[in-house]
């Protein structure tokens, strides 16, 4: 994936590292970074969190926001990704929460609808996006979004 390897220069360039922690992906953006030569420069681990027992233990998610918000929400993800990133020690932390279908939506969340978290040095950036597709489909393109918000922001992150 040539977007990976960008994303593996860009990040060697600005001397940054990256952690991640994913739900619905079940770690496929550390393989897709990790399938790079050299990426263990810049990557420093990842945690797949799946369920929320993992995401309130592990990951430090409050239970109040699992209870109140869910597992696929802004708030889950921010809490996520900044603690991954506290965690692991990186400059940049991405997370991932999401229902991949084909069941398991709602008419408020959809099966489709996946929730990412960006911390940078100086901000935590969170967003919503729904895809189309299979399982895997949602997998793949969620995982591939992910690398590619990173692609646009890194840069904008370390002036």
């Amino acid at each position: 994936m040539k977007e990976a390897e960008k994303l593996i220069l860009i990040l060697k360039e600005k001397r940054a590292t990256i952690s991640t922690a994913e739900s619905c992906t079940g770690g496929l953006i550390a393989k897709l970074i990790t399938d790079i030569p050299g990426s263990s420069e810049v990557f420093t681990g990842s945690v797949v969190a799946y369920s929320n027992d993992i995401k309130h233990r592990i990951l430090n998610v409050p239970e109040h926001i699992l209870n109140t918000y869910g597992a696929v929400s802004h708030e889950t993800v921010e809490a996520m990704a900044g603690n991954i990133r506290n965690i692991f020690k990186t400059d940049i932390a991405v997370a991932v929460s999401g229902i991949a279908g084909p069941g398991g939506g709602t008419a408020e969340k959809k099966a489709g609808t996946v929730c990412f978290g960006f911390a940078f040095p100086n901000a935590t950036n969170t967003l919503t996006v729904r895809f189309n597709g299979s399982r895997e489909e949602v997998r793949a393109d969620s995982a591939v979004f992910a690398i590619n918000y990173l692609l646009s922001e890194i840069p904008r992150a370390f002036f």
